[in-house]
Protein backbone atom coordinates (compact mmCIF):
# COMPACT_ATOMS: atom_id res chain seq x y z
CA UNK A 1 0.00 0.00 0.00
CA UNK A 2 2.44 2.92 0.06
CA UNK A 3 2.75 3.61 -3.30
CA UNK A 4 -0.89 4.05 -3.40
CA UNK A 5 -3.67 5.84 -1.89
CA UNK A 6 -5.15 4.48 1.43
CA UNK A 7 -8.88 3.64 0.46
CA UNK A 8 -10.88 5.17 3.29
CA UNK A 9 -15.10 4.08 4.07
CA UNK A 10 -16.74 6.60 6.31
CA UNK A 11 -19.45 4.70 8.31
CA UNK A 12 -21.46 7.13 10.72
CA UNK A 13 -25.06 6.85 11.50
CA UNK A 14 -25.20 11.06 11.89
CA UNK A 15 -25.04 12.18 8.39
CA UNK A 16 -23.28 15.58 9.16
CA UNK A 17 -20.26 14.12 11.18
CA UNK A 18 -20.02 11.60 8.09
CA UNK A 19 -19.41 14.27 5.98
CA UNK A 20 -17.36 16.11 8.52
CA UNK A 21 -15.06 13.49 8.96
CA UNK A 22 -14.64 12.92 4.72
CA UNK A 23 -13.96 16.35 5.05
CA UNK A 24 -10.73 16.03 7.53
CA UNK A 25 -9.74 12.56 5.74
CA UNK A 26 -9.69 14.66 2.27
CA UNK A 27 -7.05 17.06 3.82
CA UNK A 28 -4.99 14.38 4.70
CA UNK A 29 -2.24 13.27 2.02
CA UNK A 30 -2.38 9.78 0.69
CA UNK A 31 -5.96 8.94 1.95
CA UNK A 32 -9.08 8.89 -0.38
CA UNK A 33 -12.69 8.79 0.59
CA UNK A 34 -14.07 5.90 -1.67
CA UNK A 35 -17.66 6.01 -0.09
CA UNK A 36 -20.07 7.65 2.96
CA UNK A 37 -22.35 5.17 4.28
CA UNK A 38 -24.91 5.45 7.30
CA UNK A 39 -25.47 2.10 8.37
CA UNK A 40 -24.35 -1.20 9.03
CA UNK A 41 -26.30 -3.33 6.38
CA UNK A 42 -24.67 -0.35 3.92
CA UNK A 43 -21.09 -0.81 5.00
CA UNK A 44 -21.54 -4.42 4.58
CA UNK A 45 -22.33 -4.09 1.51
CA UNK A 46 -20.03 -1.29 0.43
CA UNK A 47 -16.84 -3.90 1.95
CA UNK A 48 -17.78 -6.74 0.10
CA UNK A 49 -17.83 -4.97 -3.39
CA UNK A 50 -16.02 -1.48 -2.58
CA UNK A 51 -12.77 -3.38 -1.57
CA UNK A 52 -11.37 -0.23 0.94
CA UNK A 53 -8.20 -0.61 2.87
CA UNK A 54 -9.87 1.18 5.95
CA UNK A 55 -12.94 1.96 7.33
CA UNK A 56 -13.87 4.57 10.11
CA UNK A 57 -16.84 2.90 11.97
CA UNK A 58 -19.28 4.59 14.06
CA UNK A 59 -20.22 2.09 16.65
CA UNK A 60 -24.13 3.53 17.15
CA UNK A 61 -25.43 2.82 13.91
CA UNK A 62 -29.17 3.27 13.55
CA UNK A 63 -29.83 -0.89 12.62
CA UNK A 64 -27.08 -2.27 14.35
CA UNK A 65 -23.35 -1.73 16.49
CA UNK A 66 -20.06 -1.72 15.40
CA UNK A 67 -19.03 -4.54 17.31
CA UNK A 68 -21.49 -6.58 14.92
CA UNK A 69 -20.07 -5.05 11.90
CA UNK A 70 -16.66 -5.58 13.41
CA UNK A 71 -17.41 -9.52 13.75
CA UNK A 72 -19.54 -9.99 10.24
CA UNK A 73 -16.42 -8.66 8.49
CA UNK A 74 -13.84 -10.92 10.31
CA UNK A 75 -16.14 -14.00 9.88
CA UNK A 76 -16.02 -13.17 6.42
CA UNK A 77 -12.47 -13.83 6.39
CA UNK A 78 -11.61 -10.27 6.11
CA UNK A 79 -8.06 -8.59 7.64
CA UNK A 80 -9.25 -5.24 6.48
CA UNK A 81 -8.73 -2.42 8.87
CA UNK A 82 -10.93 -0.68 11.08
CA UNK A 83 -10.89 2.32 12.98
CA UNK A 84 -13.43 3.01 15.51
CA UNK A 85 -14.59 7.20 15.58
CA UNK A 86 -17.40 7.20 18.16
CA UNK A 87 -18.85 8.06 21.35
CA UNK A 88 -19.31 4.54 22.61
CA UNK A 89 -16.72 4.65 25.59
CA UNK A 90 -17.84 1.50 28.13
CA UNK A 91 -15.59 -0.77 28.45
CA UNK A 92 -17.54 -3.77 27.33
CA UNK A 93 -17.54 -2.13 23.40
CA UNK A 94 -13.75 -0.82 23.98
CA UNK A 95 -12.91 -4.59 24.94
CA UNK A 96 -15.67 -6.37 21.96
CA UNK A 97 -13.90 -3.82 19.36
CA UNK A 98 -10.10 -4.83 20.51
CA UNK A 99 -10.74 -8.58 20.43
CA UNK A 100 -11.93 -8.19 16.80
CA UNK A 101 -8.53 -6.26 15.83
CA UNK A 102 -8.97 -2.87 15.28
CA UNK A 103 -6.25 -0.37 14.53
CA UNK A 104 -7.42 2.33 17.09
CA UNK A 105 -10.57 3.64 19.16
CA UNK A 106 -11.18 7.37 18.40
CA UNK A 107 -13.96 9.03 20.87
CA UNK A 108 -15.77 12.12 19.50
CA UNK A 109 -16.03 14.26 19.62
CA UNK A 110 -12.00 14.95 18.32
CA UNK A 111 -10.42 17.78 16.29
CA UNK A 112 -8.87 17.39 12.88
CA UNK A 113 -5.21 17.84 14.76
CA UNK A 114 -6.17 14.67 16.33
CA UNK A 115 -7.83 13.01 13.68
CA UNK A 116 -5.02 13.68 11.10
CA UNK A 117 -2.35 12.46 13.91
CA UNK A 118 -4.26 8.97 14.08
CA UNK A 119 -4.25 8.66 10.34
CA UNK A 120 -0.50 9.63 10.00
CA UNK A 121 0.01 7.31 12.02
CA UNK A 122 -1.75 4.39 10.89
CA UNK A 123 -0.03 5.35 7.65
CA UNK A 124 3.24 5.02 8.81
CA UNK A 125 2.60 1.60 10.26
CA UNK A 126 1.57 0.55 7.20
CA UNK A 127 4.50 1.64 5.23
CA UNK A 128 6.88 0.23 7.65
CA UNK A 129 5.33 -3.24 7.31
CA UNK A 130 5.18 -3.11 3.57
CA UNK A 131 9.03 -2.60 3.59
CA UNK A 132 9.81 -5.02 5.51
CA UNK A 133 10.23 -9.37 4.21
CA UNK A 134 6.86 -10.57 3.39
CA UNK A 135 7.51 -13.83 5.37
CA UNK A 136 8.97 -13.00 8.71
CA UNK A 137 8.69 -10.49 10.95
CA UNK A 138 11.73 -9.66 13.59
CA UNK A 139 10.39 -8.80 17.15
CA UNK A 140 12.08 -5.26 16.73
CA UNK A 141 10.05 -5.02 13.35
CA UNK A 142 6.75 -5.58 15.15
CA UNK A 143 7.66 -3.40 18.02
CA UNK A 144 8.51 -0.45 16.23
CA UNK A 145 4.81 -1.13 13.91
CA UNK A 146 2.82 -1.18 16.94
CA UNK A 147 4.39 1.73 18.40
CA UNK A 148 3.77 4.01 15.80
CA UNK A 149 0.00 3.44 15.93
CA UNK A 150 0.10 4.72 19.59
CA UNK A 151 0.13 8.03 20.57
CA UNK A 152 2.81 8.89 23.34
CA UNK A 153 0.60 9.61 26.81
CA UNK A 154 0.41 12.93 27.47
CA UNK A 155 2.67 13.87 30.24
CA UNK A 156 1.44 14.54 33.65
CA UNK A 157 1.69 18.74 34.29
CA UNK A 158 -0.03 20.80 37.16
CA UNK A 159 -3.44 21.54 35.55
CA UNK A 160 -4.34 25.22 37.15
CA UNK A 161 -7.63 26.29 37.53
CA UNK A 162 -9.37 27.36 34.64
CA UNK A 163 -7.06 25.18 32.09
CA UNK A 164 -9.52 22.53 30.30
CA UNK A 165 -7.91 19.02 30.02
CA UNK A 166 -10.24 19.03 26.79
CA UNK A 167 -8.97 21.97 25.09
CA UNK A 168 -5.14 20.78 26.36
CA UNK A 169 -5.11 18.12 24.84
CA UNK A 170 -6.68 19.29 21.70
CA UNK A 171 -3.67 22.06 21.59
CA UNK A 172 -1.45 19.58 22.18
CA UNK A 173 -2.54 17.25 19.12
CA UNK A 174 -2.56 20.48 17.01
CA UNK A 175 1.15 21.67 18.09
CA UNK A 176 2.32 18.12 17.52
CA UNK A 177 0.78 17.98 13.79
CA UNK A 178 2.27 21.11 12.71
CA UNK A 179 5.29 21.38 10.32
CA UNK A 180 6.39 24.28 11.70
CA UNK A 181 6.50 26.63 14.51
CA UNK A 182 2.88 28.45 15.17
CA UNK A 183 1.58 31.26 16.66
CA UNK A 184 -1.17 31.54 19.03
CA UNK A 185 -3.35 32.84 15.84
CA UNK A 186 -2.57 29.68 13.94
CA UNK A 187 -3.97 27.41 17.03
CA UNK A 188 -6.65 29.57 17.43
CA UNK A 189 -8.17 29.22 13.83
CA UNK A 190 -7.30 25.90 13.75
CA UNK A 191 -9.14 24.94 16.46
CA UNK A 192 -11.67 27.61 16.64
CA UNK A 193 -11.23 29.02 19.98
CA UNK A 194 -9.85 32.34 20.41
CA UNK A 195 -6.58 33.81 20.17
CA UNK A 196 -6.34 34.71 24.14
CA UNK A 197 -7.38 30.73 25.44
CA UNK A 198 -4.84 29.67 22.53
CA UNK A 199 -2.22 31.63 24.06
CA UNK A 200 -2.64 30.62 27.35
CA UNK A 201 -2.63 27.26 26.90
CA UNK A 202 0.33 27.25 24.50
CA UNK A 203 2.32 29.47 27.63
CA UNK A 204 0.97 26.66 30.04
CA UNK A 205 3.20 24.16 27.28
CA UNK A 206 6.28 26.90 27.21
CA UNK A 207 5.98 26.76 31.33
CA UNK A 208 6.04 23.38 31.61
CA UNK A 209 8.79 22.47 28.80
CA UNK A 210 6.64 21.19 26.24
CA UNK A 211 7.18 23.56 23.84
CA UNK A 212 9.74 26.05 22.95
CA UNK A 213 8.52 29.20 22.87
CA UNK A 214 10.71 31.74 20.08
CA UNK A 215 9.89 35.32 18.96
CA UNK A 216 9.08 36.70 15.63
CA UNK A 217 9.28 40.18 14.88
CA UNK A 218 6.18 41.97 12.72
CA UNK A 219 6.40 44.60 10.33
CA UNK A 220 5.66 47.09 13.42
CA UNK A 221 9.05 45.48 15.37
CA UNK A 222 6.67 44.30 18.25
CA UNK A 223 7.51 40.54 19.02
CA UNK A 224 5.26 37.75 18.62
CA UNK A 225 5.29 34.54 20.08
CA UNK A 226 6.19 31.19 18.13
CA UNK A 227 5.43 27.98 19.33
CA UNK A 228 6.80 24.46 18.46
CA UNK A 229 6.24 21.14 20.36
CA UNK A 230 9.31 19.16 22.07
CA UNK A 231 7.32 16.94 24.16
CA UNK A 232 7.75 13.44 23.60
Amino acid sequence: MPDELIRTLIVDGDTRLAEKHGSYVDQIPGFAVIGIVHSGAEALEFVSRGQPHLVLLDFLLPDTTGVEVCRTVRFRGSALDIIAVTSASDLATVRAALSYGIAQYLVKPLSLATFRDRLHRFATAHRQLAATSPHHLSQGEVDRALAVLRPPVAPVVDQPKGVSSTTLDSVVAQLRAETVPASAEDIAAALGVSRATARRYLEHLAVHRLAIRTHRYGRSGRPGNLYRWQGA
